[in-house]
């Protein structure tokens, strides 16, 4: 696939001055940097789902996850749920071993290696996923409100380019 041409990193800055010192500096802008508000909404959003998991059902937004990746990938191991999701394979694994402790989630060891586990969730997880998953699809309308059918399916294409991009980067 061919490169664009690279974008005016100008268009992503601010300049800023420093009120004691009176120094001019330039920084990413907070309304212009797509990655800076790319950020800003998922800490917003994962903030706010955590705090409402938390309470009404007893369990994070990382756990939440594992039961999302659980139910879209049944007997993954831990390093595929860590590439897929993009979250460090040392979170996935407490997040496993929560899931495993409240019975949420079980695993079989592979025979070839019985260090190497596949994980899936047990009945009680899955109906705790299929609870949860109303509210976090409540959450995701109030999230896309005043959005087209158009505009979700751009931003999807958008952010996935991003993501590959971002792949390439780490490869």
């Amino acid at each position: 696939m061919s490169r664009t041409a690279p974008l005016d990193t100008s268009m992503f800055l601010v300049e800023v001055k420093d009120r004691v010192e009176g120094r001019q500096s330039k920084t990413l802008s907070f309304s212009r940097a797509p990655t800076v508000l790319l950020t800003f909404a998922a800490n917003r959003f994962t903030r706010i789902s955590a705090r409402d998991y938390l309470e009404r059902f007893g369990i994070g937004a990382m756990d939440w996850r594992m039961l999302v990746m659980l139910t879209y990938e049944p007997d993954c191991d831990a390093a595929r749920a860590s590439a897929a999701i993009g979250i460090d394979k040392g979170a996935v694994s407490r997040s496993l071993a929560r899931l495993e402790k409240a019975k949420l989630a079980t695993y079989v060891s592979r025979k070839t290696d019985e260090r190497r586990k596949d994980w899936r969730l047990t009945e009680k997880g899955q109906r705790l996923h299929d609870e949860i998953l109303e509210v976090a699809l409540e959450r995701l309308q109030n999230t896309l409100d005043g959005f087209s059918e158009q505009d979700v399916k751009d931003l999807n294409r958008l952010l996935s380019k991003m993501i590959e991009n971002l792949d390439k980067e780490s490869a």
